[in-house]
């Protein structure tokens, strides 16, 4: 059977058994997967100090194959839907680690992962490429979440991240 949605995690990082997003800061990959469709599921709130100063922070997650026996191939990572609100923005990045590595942890989620180019490409066509995942391991990306100084209030800013892939049957 081919690799399917559901064999597609997202898992956050910090260590085996994270599950707070906000320690989603890099390391290892946690065994907690990303809630999809949920607010929160990756960046706290924007607190009234950050939205009137502005503020970019970082999230780390792998990408997860759970296929028992496929490799992801020609997989792309890309912004399926941009934010909902007028005053952020979110740029991804493939990890710096290699394929099943654990990747770099950053101090605070204020600071920048190094060697990780961020962008926001919004097709299949355009998507991050990362190396095949062969069944059981992951590949590390990186999310970036610019506020704009001055930002409104929003109770339901949301953006969905595409991963997509090839497989054999």
């Amino acid at each position: 059977m081919p690799i399917v949605a559901t064999d597609i995690q997202i898992r956050l990082s910090g260590g085996a058994a994270n599950s707070s997003v906000n320690a989603s800061l890099g390391g290892a990959k946690s065994s907690t997967s990303v809630t999809d469709n949920t607010l929160n599921n990756i960046f706290d709130d924007v607190t009234g100090t950050e939205s009137n100063a502005g503020d970019i922070e970082y999230r780390c997650v792998y990408i997860h194959n759970a296929h028992a026996s496929l490799t992801m191939q020609n997989v792309r990572v890309y912004v399926g839907s941009p934010s909902s609100s007028a005053d952020d923005e979110w740029d991804i990045g493939i990890g710096s680690a290699a394929i099943n590595a654990t990747e770099q942890t950053i101090a605070d989620e204020s600071t920048a992962p190094t060697s990780v180019t961020f962008s926001r490409p919004t097709t299949y066509a355009t998507g991050l490429t990362s190396a095949d995942i062969p069944f059981g391991q992951h590949r590390s990306i990186w999310y970036k979440r610019t506020v704009t100084a001055g930002a409104a209030a929003n109770n339901s800013d949301a953006i969905t991240i595409n991963v997509d892939c090839d497989t054999a049957a």
